[in-house]
């Protein structure tokens, strides 16, 4: 399992497109945060608060985590590698969790590089430090859960297909309903009561209430039922193959 696990790591970064993925996220959140006008930007805000790019992040991740799953699972099926898998002696649990570990661990490099944010508005707060350091580690601990999340959406989704780009649509689409489709839903106004439930079914409500800086015990929960239960779908996929031989 840890073999598979390096060789997605180091195959992510061996490519110009994992670069390329990573690049992206940082220039687009570095411009949107520093230099385009507007509510986000710093400079302009006047508050030492990077709060923008925990409302950008989760809206680039809807395009760049599927962009970086797609191939996990879709490139086997089309090289005809996944056969040689499964005669490994790796369960299919095994593949699906070095798949999503190797996922999360991108995330996780993906936010690394901005913390550079956080310590330069700490630095320049008037009297430094003066930012919610609190709010600012939920924030960062939301984002982290919201990518698991869409890993593991992206992992299922290149698990139905041989083709990539058919892979990173139906990643995209799903990732955006789970993440605003509900939300919409809510704010049609038409379900009464049971709005709010169907509210609480989407990843945008548990994401903003972590990113207060309070981690409650329910969004923790939410978030990695999100996962398993899109990690079972997976593995499930991968042992249909099996049935249908």
């Amino acid at each position: 399992m840890f073999a598979l696990y390096k060789k997605e790591l180091s195959s992510f970064f061996s490519s110009i497109m994992g670069y390329l993925t990573l690049v992206v996220f940082l220039v687009l959140t570095g411009l949107m945060l520093w230099v385009f006008r507007s509510d986000f930007n710093l400079l302009d805000y006047g508050y030492s608060s990077i709060d923008g790019l925990f409302f950008i992040g989760p809206f680039l991740y809807l395009f760049l985590i599927p962009a970086i799953t797609m191939r996990m699972l879709a490139e086997e099926r089309r090289n005809g590698t996944m056969e040689l898998l499964l005669t490994k002696p790796l369960s299919e649990w095994q593949i699906v969790w070095a798949k999503f570990l190797a996922g999360i661990t991108i995330v996780f490099i993906s936010l690394l590089p901005t913390l550079v944010y956080y310590f330069t508005v700490y630095s320049l707060g008037d009297p430094v430090g003066n930012i919610d350091t609190g709010s600012v580690i939920g924030s960062y601990i939301g984002l982290l859960f919201l990518g698991g999340a869409f890993v593991s959406i992206g992992l299922f989704a290149s698990s139905l297909t041989n083709n990539q780009i058919v892979a990173f649509i139906i990643a995209a689409l799903l990732c955006a309903f789970m993440h605003l489709g509900f939300e919409a839903i809510f704010n049609m106004g038409f379900l009464g009561k049971v709005g709010l439930f169907i509210r609480n079914l989407g990843m945008a409500t548990h994401y903003s209430s972590i990113s207060r800086g309070v981690i409650d015990s329910r969004d923790v929960i939410y978030f990695l039922s999100v996962i398993a239960l899109f990690l079972m779908a997976t593995r499930l996929v991968l042992q249909s193959r099996k049935w249908k031989k």
